[in-house]
């Protein structure tokens, strides 16, 4: 596995495949092409054409191609190449036409590219070990928890990039619940996190707390949703799960931002299984890999902030995605707003939930996580492309 770097990426959304990736493409084949085009053709295949407008995917390529030269986008949203719905072919084009340099890449979730005849799993190995299973039975073995492993494996400048990470998380979340007004892209969708801040605070502290958690999980979510900047936890379009667990349990709970970096490289173990041995692209497996990888990742992090075994705490993360499994990826006119925002919020939720049942067990139980993601790795190959972020099928049909 490679590094949590690779897992948790600081940007701005709305769109981790969608917007993130190909920024990266692009960014790469100016380097390739650059001093040479006289201009540049982009053509977007599948998913990232279908909700390529909504997702600013076009925008993100502009922005970075045409102070170099001018460049135009073509849009194929029926033509799906072979390794995954998310694929760009770019061009270098001289005075007269001629292709300079050709480049495919496809975007395979969380930001990541991958070059066309690439390895997916081409990066820096950091992990050895590739499944929960096999790190639960070194925890057994050392007597140490998931972080320590990460500590071990990466090294201790990890825990520096994971302050900055925090620090952004946090940022994102403090911005949302001030902001006001209505999201870009031609919905109406307004800004809801600082109405739910505001009328929680009428409530009894049960449900004041969980009022408070959506209110996080909102403000992060509307923040991506309009271009701000967050961290991919997973991805883009389940950013908000993550900071609203772990800033609700910090500023209600008074854990330390010590013990907040801890649970920030178990939750970040656990994902990076997940995108090892699975996917966390809403344009393969669906939102089950994005927002359901984000709960499990919130739910073993809250599980380690109040004192899981490492047996509870895997059963947290597994709960966490067990219950999203089948989830579509079905975004309204393909914005990152509905219904991914609300999502989100009861993500955040029910990782708490996921904590919470799996501290009154003593970690033991049938399926395990492992097995977990084998079965939403298939599942997410059987659902139709509709459901897959085309915005096709689905809620994305009824608007």
């Amino acid at each position: 596995m490679e590094s949590l770097r690779q897992l948790f990426k600081i940007g701005y959304g709305p769109s981790s495949s969608h917007t993130m990736g190909p920024r990266r493409a692009a960014l790469a084949f100016v380097d390739i092409a650059a001093g040479r085009a006289a201009s540049f053709e982009v053509t977007l295949y599948g998913s990232l054409a279908a909700t390529g407008r909504g997702h600013l995917t076009d925008r993100a390529i502009l922005d970075v191609l045409t102070p170099v030269a001018p460049a135009e986008i073509v849009w194929k949203p029926d033509v799906f190449l072979p390794f995954h719905p998310n694929g760009m072919t770019f061009k270098a084009l001289d005075a007269d036409g001629n292709v300079l340099e050709q480049r495919t890449w496809f975007s395979v979730g969380g930001g990541d590219i991958v070059l066309d005849g690439e390895e997916r799993s081409a990066g820096v190995k950091v992990y050895d070990m590739t499944s929960i299973e096999s790190i639960l039975q070194w925890c057994a073995r050392t007597g140490k928890s998931y972080w320590e492993y990460v500590d071990e494996c990466e090294g201790p400048a990890i825990w520096d990039y994971l302050h900055e990470v925090w620090t952004v998380m946090k940022e994102a979340v403090l911005r949302g619940i001030e902001a006001e007004g209505v999201l870009p892209g031609g919905l109406g969708v307004r800004r809801k996190a600082v109405s739910y801040y505001v009328h929680a605070a009428g409530y009894a502290q049960s449900l004041k707390s969980r009022g408070l958690v959506y209110a996080y999980a909102l403000a992060v979510s509307e923040e991506n949703a309009a271009g701000g900047k967050i961290v991919t936890a997973p991805t883009c379009g389940s950013c908000g799960v993550m900071p609203a667990v772990l800033y609700h349990l910090h500023t209600s709970k008074g854990f330390s931002e010590q013990r907040i970096l801890r649970a920030l490289a178990t939750a970040g173990l656990f994902g990076n299984v997940v995108k090892t041995n699975a996917s966390v692209s809403g344009a393969e497996v669906g939102c089950q890999g994005e927002v359901g990888v984000a709960c499990a990742m919130a739910a073993a992090a809250a599980s380690q902030l109040f004192g899981g075994t490492p047996a509870q705490i895997e059963y947290s993360a597994e709960m966490g995605l067990e219950h999203h499994l089948g989830l579509t990826c079905d975004p309204v006119c393909g914005l990152v707003q509905i219904p991914c925002i609300e999502r989100n919020a009861y993500a955040a939720a029910r990782a708490l939930d996921s904590n919470l049942y799996a501290a009154f067990s003593d970690g033991q139980h049938s399926v395990k996580f492992d097995r977990i993601v084998e079965v939403m790795k298939q599942t997410g190959h059987d659902l139709p492309s509709i459901y897959k972020e085309t915005s096709q099928g689905g809620l994305a049909a009824i608007q």
